[in-house]
């Protein structure tokens, strides 16, 4: 368990990093800080000497702590500023935006194998449909129209009751995730996260002032006896989790665990955000059905996206929650951004229920675990260990101890090759031996060529 001090340094910097707080801009006073986030003065005092030390923030006599001109200056351990920035700040876009060859840090789809010129044909039919779709907005909560037929999805397929303003379409899974951070955190409250988990959560989280606290993710699910527990003991306002082909790992909770979770949330009254982005991506067979299906009490958050196999450049998703949390997501959604684009979700709402549309994501779910196959035969001359997951887009790939994943990192880039390293994903921040590797972006040529250079350069460091 992290020091609390820590998680009140990283919330500090994390705002400094984010240019909340910029240069010489006086920071909350001890006493003040300590209020907000319901710790003792002396946790706050503490975490500000650290960041002190640390050169992010400076003393003035009698008047108090301030941003220092510049608290990154003497990070920079690693030649490569993409690196640089990954092991100050560990956000995972530095990383993206790496002008690489061999993308396996981008846990998107191949643009190629995505519905492109289908999605042009329905553009043209929703503009005759709806000539004025551009001439006004969306609802905050969402087109009442795509949220109807997405109720009815949802109902058929599981057999759950819904109706439409159980609904809220969002910009993408994670402005979900910013909502209900928004909306339901306030500093110092315990938010319990997978270990490894999706590092753009973590980071938000964090941001509104949570105190991260962990549960390892195994292939089996979860150790329910150490998650009982810790609800038991630390009461946290909710457990972030993401069941269906893990994000890192590609891991799945099988259908008894997450009947229990249910349960246990229950019980010790909190709320579980259900992150399922990946649903529709299997391979040999469906998944156990959400953690929502399970829910009679209203303790589930339900986020399901849908733009990553059908076009990401929609940013579509939608939430399924009970009304009272609904009205405090549609409360900060409407100062987000008033709702989200109506032309994009018509587009949605129409493909989405073709035909085209189930016969796209068979082709697709193909072409994934071909591709995931060419990326495990790669890795086969290694003595690396990874669990061969049954969907999603991701490997997660255990490396020997002794090589250090930001020198690979830096070595790959050369190389014009990305990945993630497992520290980006590690909710405690800790130098780990795991690397997530996305084989679903790059084409089948790439991904042999790549994961070769790969292993050579990893094969050459360990020598």
């Amino acid at each position: 368990m992290r020091p609390l001090f820590q998680e009140v340094y990283d919330y500090v910097l994390n705002r400094i990093e984010r240019g909340e707080w910029k240069e010489h801009d006086k920071l909350p006073s001890v006493r003040k800080l300590a209020s907000e986030m319901d710790i003792h003065r002396l946790t706050v005092l503490k975490a500000y000497q650290l960041l002190k030390q640390d050169g992010k923030v400076y003393v003035k006599d009698k008047a108090g702590y301030f941003v220092e001109r510049d608290g990154t200056e003497n990070l920079e351990h690693f030649d490569n500023p993409i690196v640089s920035a990954y092991v100050q700040k560990n956000h995972l876009s530095e990383i993206h935006q790496s002008p690489v060859s061999y993308q396996f840090s981008q846990a998107l789809i191949d643009p190629n194998l995505l519905p492109n010129h289908f999605l042009s044909d329905y553009v043209k039919n929703v503009f005759d449909l709806y000539p004025k779709v551009l001439a006004t907005y969306s609802t905050v909560q969402g087109d009442a129209e795509l949220r109807e037929v997405l109720s009815q999805y949802f109902i058929s397929r599981y057999k759950t009751h819904l109706v439409a303003d159980h609904l809220l379409i969002t910009s993408g899974s994670q402005q979900a995730i910013h909502l209900v951070a928004q909306a339901l955190i306030k500093p110092g409250d315990v938010v319990l996260f997978e270990r490894p988990s999706y590092s753009a959560a973590i980071d938000l989280f964090r941001a509104y002032g949570a105190k991260i606290e962990v549960v390892e993710i195994h292939p089996y699910g979860y150790d329910l006896a150490e998650v009982e527990l810790f609800f038991k003991n630390n009461k946290p306002r909710l457990f972030y989790l993401n069941p269906t082909f893990h994000n890192p790992t590609g891991y799945t909770v099988p259908a008894w665990q997450r009947k229990k979770l249910v349960e246990l949330a229950e019980q010790y009254r909190s709320l579980l955000i259900e992150d399922d982005a990946y649903h529709d991506i299997y391979f040999d067979q469906a998944p156990p059905p959400p953690i929502y299906t399970f829910d009679t009490a209203g303790t589930v958050i339900y986020i399901r996206s849908f733009c990553k196999y059908i076009s990401p450049g929609l940013r579509i998703a939608a939430v399924i929650c009970q009304s009272s949390l609904m009205k405090s997501l549609i409360t900060v959604k409407s100062l987000s951004d008033n709702g989200s684009p109506l032309l994009n979700q018509k587009i949605f709402l129409h493909y989405f229920s073709s035909v085209r549309m189930q016969q796209h994501l068979e082709k697709l779910r193909i072409a994934l675990q071909i591709r995931k196959e060419i990326m495990e035969e790669a890795l086969k001359v290694t003595d690396w260990h990874w669990t061969s997951p049954n969907g999603g887009l991701n490997l997660w790939v255990k490396l020997p101890d002794h090589l250090s994943t930001e020198l690979l990192l830096t070595k790959s880039i050369e190389q014009s090759i990305s990945f993630v390293p497992g520290q980006v994903c590690d909710p405690l921040k800790q130098p780990s031996s795991w690397v997530r590797l996305s084989y679903s972006y790059v084409n089948e040529k790439q991904l042999r060529e790549g994961m070769g250079k790969f292993v050579e350069v990893a094969q050459a460091l360990l020598k």
